[in-house]
């Protein structure tokens, strides 16, 4: 393919961590420009995420409804998680979501998107996983809390998802992606043309 990301690395000739929370902090780095002049650039520093876009054989999307702070409202979401561990297999972590945000499983995974939710402030990573052939896991769900606990769970139909993301009514990035991106797969070579469900994640490597 002609068009594609590469990798870079300018100079950097100072950095500090000004801030360090539980999950994520803010660094700050002077990086030298293409002219030779000095910037600064302050981004948080993120472990990495994953998603699942779990369709079922109605081709209903898993969604859940939970309230996100930063930005004031309640988003219809696809579950979704923080790699909690440094080099943690994605896949692992994908179905563990799954797992405790809806008591589901699946039997067919694949790699639908990878991308970087806001590159020009924050280094996080999200792998989006493509799920089917789902079913209920037994055994009593798995606790939740905080914000977790009020979440609404609800199956929603892929082409009505469609219509709300290009209305506006739908936001969030990993849903916005999966979402179209299953579309486009289908126009394409097709949903089983998708990579291999533990394909290399420059972005964040893991060990199979």
């Amino acid at each position: 393919m002609q068009v594609q990301d590469t990798p870079e690395e300018w100079q950097v000739v100072a950095t500090t961590t000004p801030f360090k929370g539980a999950k994520t902090s803010v660094r700050t780095d002077d990086v030298v420009m293409p002219d030779g002049t000095v910037a600064r650039r302050d981004y948080q520093v993120h472990p990495g995420s994953v998603a699942v876009l779990a369709l079922d054989d109605q081709d209903q999307v898993l969604l859940l409804k939970q309230y996100r702070h930063p930005v004031r409202q309640k988003l219809w979401e696809i579950p979704a998680g923080l790699l909690d561990v440094p080099g943690e297999n994605p896949l692992h972590a994908a179905q563990r979501e799954l797992y405790e945000e809806a008591h589901v499983k699946a039997e067919d995974w694949r790699v639908l998107a990878d991308v970087y939710t806001t590159p020009g402030g924050c280094d996080e990573a999200v792998r989006i996983f493509f799920a089917r052939d789902l079913s209920d896991m037994e055994g009593e769900r798995f606790e939740v809390a905080d914000e977790e606990a009020d979440m609404e769970l609800a199956r929603v139909p892929l082409a009505e998802l469609a219509r709300g993301v290009l209305t506006g009514e739908l936001h969030n990035n990993c849903l916005v992606v999966g979402v179209l991106s299953v579309l486009a797969a289908r126009a394409g070579d097709g949903l089983d043309a998708l990579r291999p469900a533990e394909a290399p994640w420059p972005a964040r490597p893991f060990e199979a």
